[in-house]
């Protein structure tokens, strides 16, 4: 798609009245052409190899063929960036997950009641992402096995302990991520052994999002993933996210961290936000902390990682080609915030080598 050209744009969703909002709320904007919508996705089929779409938008839950069948399948064979339009449910966000995890870009919610007056509330939000997408950059699908969890062997157990490989009480290392950070994510934790220092993430995710989210990454991690709650002891393999819709900061409680939850404003248009929790620990643990920021739209984080670079931790962002969105991490390399730029891949192997030295 040359820069010149409006990004085109085909709309499925079982629901007629979605199909019109929606294409009313895309043809607004004069960077976007509508060129199609479906009912189903096997009509999708059709029209995508007929109309040759930049950017799709998808519902879940349609007839003839599920949602995520149908994703799966094109990321597999003709990957294009897919918008998803779900449910603020706890249904729908494990399915939202589900899908990201299959190759989407990104998604919008869409409101239970009042659908008409509930997609017009989110039209920027929409506008925006849809544009953000045509602009990202999507891989054919490759299925990863699920890293099962090292459990702790029994007391009557005769192997003896691993020896800890890090100085874990020394570092702490904070990730920021938005669009495709969720996948991102889950790379990186996977890459990271049980016993790795503390981690704080920040993911930009609706409130009802983030315990499936938590759950998910737990699942692929053999660290301990969880929701953190307030005033609860940061500790060594461990990772920490925002319960939902709330900002999650770091603070110094004598020799060790502690866990706030911070029910303040939005910040960069966000909650959680990826600065607060930065400018919390470079606050709090300055030069012992590690700063990431991965995939993501906008420059949330970018501020935040330069403090954190200023109080002597070193930081770092995943690079432009592996990043399926490069607004975040483009944003802090941009303003100096960055010392390295990684593959995504390449990440968790050099915050281990940090948390060494």
């Amino acid at each position: 798609m040359s820069l010149e050209q409006p990004c085109r744009v085909l709309i499925v969703d079982d629901s007629a009245v979605v199909r019109q909002i929606l294409s009313e709320i895309l043809a607004s904007d004069p960077g976007i052409e509508v060129v199609g919508t479906a009912a189903d996705p096997l009509l999708a089929r059709e029209k995508i190899k007929r109309l040759a779409p930049d950017v799709i938008t998808l519902d879940v839950e349609m007839p003839r063929m599920d949602g995520l069948a149908f994703l799966e399948n094109l990321m597999r064979l003709h990957p294009l960036p897919v918008v998803m339009i779900s449910s603020l449910t706890e249904r729908g966000a494990d399915t939202t997950l589900q899908a990201l995890a299959l190759g989407a870009v990104d998604f919008v919610s869409k409101p239970k009641l009042d659908v008409t007056r509930g997609l017009q509330g989110y039209a920027d939000e929409i506008i925006e992402k849809v544009k953000t997408a045509a602009r990202s950059r999507v891989r054919a699908l490759v299925r990863s096995p699920v890293v099962p969890k090292v459990t702790l062997a029994s007391p009557g157990a005769t192997s003896a302990p691993r020896p800890s490989q890090f100085r874990t009480t020394d570092r702490l290392i904070a990730i920021g991520a938005s669009a495709g950070g969720t996948e991102a994510l889950r790379v990186v934790l996977e890459g990271l052994p049980a016993d790795a220092p503390a981690v704080v993430i920040t993911q930009h995710l609706p409130a009802t999002f983030s315990t499936a989210f938590a759950e998910r990454l737990d699942r692929h991690s053999a660290m301990a993933v969880r929701e953190a709650s307030d005033g609860e002891a940061v500790l060594p393999g461990h990772a920490y996210l925002p319960p939902g819709g709330k900002h999650l900061r770091v603070i110094r409680d004598g020799a060790r961290w502690r866990c706030r939850i911070d029910d303040g404003p939005p910040v960069n248009r966000h909650k959680p936000a990826v600065d607060v929790l930065f400018q919390s620990v470079a606050q709090s643990a300055g030069a012992n902390a590690i700063g990431v920021i991965l995939t993501g739209m906008g420059d949330d984080g970018a501020r935040g990682l330069l403090q954190l670079r200023q109080a002597g931790a070193p930081t770092l962002v995943q690079d432009e080609a592996t990043s399926v969105v490069w607004g975040m991490p483009g944003a802090a390399f941009k303003l100096g915030a960055a010392e390295e730029q990684l593959p995504l891949e390449k990440i968790a192997e050099r915050l281990l080598a940090l948390s060494r030295s």
